[in-house]
């Protein structure tokens, strides 16, 4: 069940004669991927769909939804809770920008499953893409001439791939667009629901309620069965806890058997103080309190003194008595919260008849709202997105740390060898890279006017050996240059470059040196390894 192009562009058509010329009156984050645009005419229409007179300036609700599970579009009639918590810096940034602009466009984009909302602001042209391709769904801000001012779901960094939607870069449409004709029409794939949304008539925007009923229905299906699995694993990391405590209590019931035995021992060796040797590991003593009076050994603190060490007998003996006070009714408590536990994850288990949607099923948010009242479970934690701090740039190159600390630099792939060699090196550091063998640039960091160590060219050369098909060989020359040395011929492939000096260096493995090195790696900079 999901949207075609086809079905994108006749949401576009029916949205474009409701919403064109409204205003956006608010702008609702609903994390993590879907937005709620409150819209209000602009000129006193009053024939918003679902919305009496009697009730008074209509408003109207478009929602936009970049769920894997069933992103869409379409006008929201059911009810919907405010976000309760922190927003992204995305949802706040629309927020900022669209707040009073004016919806002035609805459509599809190149016949694809694209729709673009085009807004006039205060700050001008301003554009919500919504690309509905599934589990890559994703929303973008656009500013003038489709520049990317924020993107939701940001692309992850691939070596020598820029993404396609990146924030300050022009947004390009994905290769081969789907013709909006294709497949059945809207109406023949979503069926009209059998009653409207509670207390509203769709009017008008039919289409729109098809999609909330199906998709919406499916989207809130799949958030209850994980809201569900969540709330069932919580509960029953706590049945272990609970678990754990009872075997400790029935430790400690058994441990309370003991109490006269530990007393007797304690007055075995108050009676023999004065003979008790400093030191000692254990000691033999004549049991008086069992029939036959045999030897009893008492295990002993050799770190403590004679006298301590009755004291220490004696301490234990009050802790088991304080012990065997409560620990009956610790038992009683752990077994009911225990059986407590038990019944509420059985009302999680029971998912209903119906694809967990029916039947007997509760609502997953009110079962999670009175386990946190009865304290069966902790409240999640949820990261605070205001604090997520931003990815460090990519970096064309890999750092390690030679024996004295100086760096190295070791290119990923063959275009980031161009990059690690022409703009992140200076004239004064040493190049280096395997003779007639292809791999990974290396770049010795040399302070100006110092010269590099012979053992830090030795750790520089066996990177460039490692980062080359060459790693398995007993000897491998190396190039070594000062980087003024180096340049790129024009028009040459990436990672070709000529030189103009230096030396070669044979390098004979040395497999203890090599692990100092990887161990040394900067992991900021760890990424796929490569050559050129």
């Amino acid at each position: 069940m999901k949207l075609t192009a086809r079905h994108v562009a006749e949401l576009c058509e029916e949205l474009r004669g409701l919403v064109v010329g409204w205003t956006v009156r608010d702008v609702q984050g609903l994390p993590p991927r879907d937005v709620l645009l409150v819209l209000a005419p602009d000129g006193g229409r009053t024939d918003a769909p679902g919305v009496g007179p009697q009730e008074g300036p209509p408003v109207l609700r478009l929602r936009l939804s970049a769920d894997p599970e069933a992103p869409r579009l379409h006008l929201q009639q059911g009810r919907v809770l405010r976000h309760d918590g922190p927003l992204g810096p995305f949802f706040r940034r629309i927020a900022e920008e669209l707040a009073g602009a004016t919806l002035t466009e609805v459509a599809p984009v190149r016949g694809d499953r694209i729709a673009l909302l085009s807004f006039r602001a205060a700050e001008g042209r301003r554009a919500l893409l919504l690309e509905l391709f599934g589990r890559r769904a994703n929303l973008a801000l656009l500013g003038p001439r489709d520049v990317v001012l924020d993107v939701l779901v940001p692309a992850p960094a691939k070596a020598g791939q820029a993404p396609r939607i990146a924030v300050g870069a022009v947004w390009t449409a994905p290769e081969g667009g789907a013709s909006a004709l294709d497949g059945p029409p809207l109406g023949e794939a979503f069926p009209a629901p059998a009653e409207p949304p509670p207390g509203r008539d769709p009017g008008r925007a039919q289409r729109s309620w098809r999609i909330e009923s199906h998709l919406g229905g499916h989207a809130a299906e799949a958030r209850a069965g994980d809201l569900r699995r969540g709330l069932r694993q919580r509960l029953k990391r706590r049945m272990e806890r609970t678990e754990a405590l009872l075997r400790g209590l029935a430790l400690k019931a058994d441990a309370s058997a003991e109490i006269e035995r530990a007393r007797q021992d304690g007055e075995l060796l108050k009676a023999a103080l004065a003979t008790l040797p400093r030191g000692a590991e254990s000691v033999e003593l004549v049991d008086w309190f069992t029939e036959g009076a045999p030897l009893r050994r008492i295990e002993l603190d050799p770190r403590r003194s004679p006298h301590e060490n009755v004291e220490r007998a004696f301490a234990r003996v009050k802790k088991l008595e304080r012990g065997a006070a409560t620990v009956a009714e610790e038992l009683a408590r752990a077994e009911a919260r225990l059986a407590e536990l038990a019944a509420f994850c059985a009302r999680v288990d029971c998912e209903g008849t119906e694809g967990g949607a029916g039947g007997d099923a509760e609502d997953p948010e009110a079962l999670e709202r009175e386990a946190l009242a009865l304290g069966l479970v902790e409240p999640r934690q949820e990261a605070d997105v205001r604090k997520r701090k931003a990815p460090p740039p990519r970096r064309p190159f890999k750092t390690f740390h030679a024996r004295s600390g100086a760096e190295v630099r070791v290119g990923r792939n063959a275009r980031d060898n161009d990059e690690l060699t022409l703009r992140h090196a200076r004239g004064n550091d040493l190049w280096l890279h395997t003779a007639d063998v292809p791999g990974s640039h290396v770049v010795l960091r040399v302070e100006r006017g110092a010269e590099a160590a012979q053992e830090d060219i030795l750790d520089a050369a066996t990177l460039a050996v490692h980062f080359s098909p060459a790693r398995g060989r007993e000897r491998v020359p190396v190039h070594v240059v000062p980087r003024k040395q180096v340049s790129k011929p024009k028009g040459a492939k990436p990672g070709l470059v000529q030189l103009a000096g230096g030396r070669t260096l044979t390098v004979r493995l040395d497999a203890d040196r090599l692990q100092r090195l990887l161990r040394a790696e900067d992991q900021q900079a760890a990424g796929p390894e490569g050559g050129d």
